[in-house]
């Protein structure tokens, strides 16, 4: 069949990757793709938020499917227009894409579900933001409502600190509309994993548990970014925490978004904090698949993943099988410097075939594009490099390898991805 899919970063570069390796799929078109993508793909110069313009290239290509990575798109309603003129998508409708692109919205629907979360409240008044804030005295976590690419979520030490950033938010529109309306919540205590369920609508698939790196810094020190690294699976989701994620989020929360009208299609992203006494609370979901938890997650299914997200599409998720391979991976983003900031782009990316040479390893473009048969840097999260093994300590080793090979100017990494997890395991 030939599959569309939807975005340009690492996220869609790996799910290329892997639907390249499907029987099921002869023909894959990226949308606007990257300069990875172009080695499997026929690129498409159309933005990923053209949401007419992407129905209009998927009907007269005659795609059997379509794949949306990012959630802005599906928050449009790309799945809605393309569903309407007869082609499966996988991905959520708009209504129910709110799951990530209304933070209030999703904090509502646990709370009406009974579904584990943080205590929080919110507000699109400003005094009434504050004011709750300050009864709380505590420290605290501000979150945008609507979508903010990631960085829409801030600490704030204590009362004082809250009402400096509220007032970014929601005065001084540092992101927008989408800071219009705020919540707020209780800073929760503990370890997250990333989990990541394939819906149908009606019935739902877990994929294996990973682990993302938000701060910028090592040691979890810096600035959020969109993440700095993943691997897969997560210590922490323990067969026993699995269980209780699946009775008491996942099930809950399909069976909620059901009852409101919006069954939930495509792949739905929970955000777990395993907190101090072993409960797991959503700390948020998302409406697609993680990034850079992707890189980690999909080089260990074994599976058809074309047949797989078909399945989703079209209410068929039952019929199809497919299993987690055992081992471990591990995905270590190379980013611009300056990111999570400002950034210079256009710099040449030395050492990608030597990367690609490394026994388990692979070279996931996200930043990138091509120019005069040169790869150049063209974003803040460049490449996302992942090595897969029989342990996590192999995948670790292999992963760094390759990222060693790379270079390109003012590039930076992490050096301690993975540090919980080998924590975890060293203490076995």
């Amino acid at each position: 069949m030939k599959v569309l899919v939807v975005g340009g970063g690492g996220r869609e570069h790996t799910i290329i990757w892997k639907l390249a390796q499907s029987d099921s799929v002869d023909t894959i078109y990226a949308a606007p793709g990257n300069a990875g993508t172009n080695l499997l793909a026929t690129n498409v110069d159309i933005g990923a938020e053209d949401v007419t313009a992407l129905a209009k290239f998927a009907v007269s290509e005659k795609v059997d499917l379509v794949v949306v990575g990012p959630e802005v798109p599906l928050c449009m309603g790309l799945a809605d227009i393309v569903e309407e003129a007869g082609i499966p998508v996988f991905g959520p409708s708009a209504a129910a894409a709110r799951i990530e692109g209304s933070k209030a919205f999703s904090k509502q629907l646990m709370k009406k579900y009974n579904v584990p979360t943080a205590a929080f409240g919110d507000f699109e008044n400003f005094d009434e933001a504050v004011a709750y804030a300050q009864s709380l005295d505590a420290d605290m976590w501000i979150k945008a409502s609507g979508l903010a690419a990631g960085k829409g979520a801030v600490y704030a030490a204590d009362p004082d600190e809250a009402e400096k950033i509220l007032r970014g938010m929601m005065v001084e529109d540092e992101f927008g509309d989408s800071g219009h309306r705020v919540v707020i919540e209780e800073n929760m205590k503990g370890e997250e994993a990333s989990i990541f369920a394939l819906c149908d609508g009606a019935d739902y698939r877990l994929l294996v548990s990973s682990q993302d790196h938000k701060r910028v810094g090592e040691g979890d020190t810096g600035p959020n970014t969109g993440g700095m690294g993943a691997y897969a699976p997560a210590p922490i989701a323990t067969p026993e925490l699995i269980a209780r994620v699946e009775k008491e989020v996942i099930e809950p929360t399909l069976a909620g978004m059901a009852s409101e009208g919006c069954p939930y299609k495509g792949l739905l992203y929970a955000g777990i904090m395993v907190t101090e006494d072993g409960a797991p609370k959503v700390v948020e979901f998302n409406c697609r698949f993680g990034d850079p938890e992707t890189q980690a997650v999909l080089p260990l299914l074994d599976g058809d993943l074309g047949e797989i997200m078909m399945a989703c599409a079209t209410g068929k998720l039952s019929t199809v099988d497919f299993v987690t391979s055992d081992g471990f991976a591990m995905c270590v983003v190379m980013a611009s410097g300056g990111y999570p900031g400002s950034y210079k782009k256009g710099y040449p990316i030395n050492g990608l075939f030597e990367a690609a040479a490394v026994e388990g390893a692979q070279v996931f473009h996200a930043g990138t594009k091509l120019e005069n048969d040169d790869v150049l840097t063209s974003g803040g999260r460049v490449l996302g490099i992942t090595g897969w093994g029989k342990d996590f300590f192999e995948a670790r080793d292999r992963a760094y390898k390759a990222v060693e090979s790379i270079s390109f100017k003012d590039v930076f990494y992490r050096n301690d991805i993975g540090h919980r997890a080998a924590a975890h395991l060293k203490n076995k």
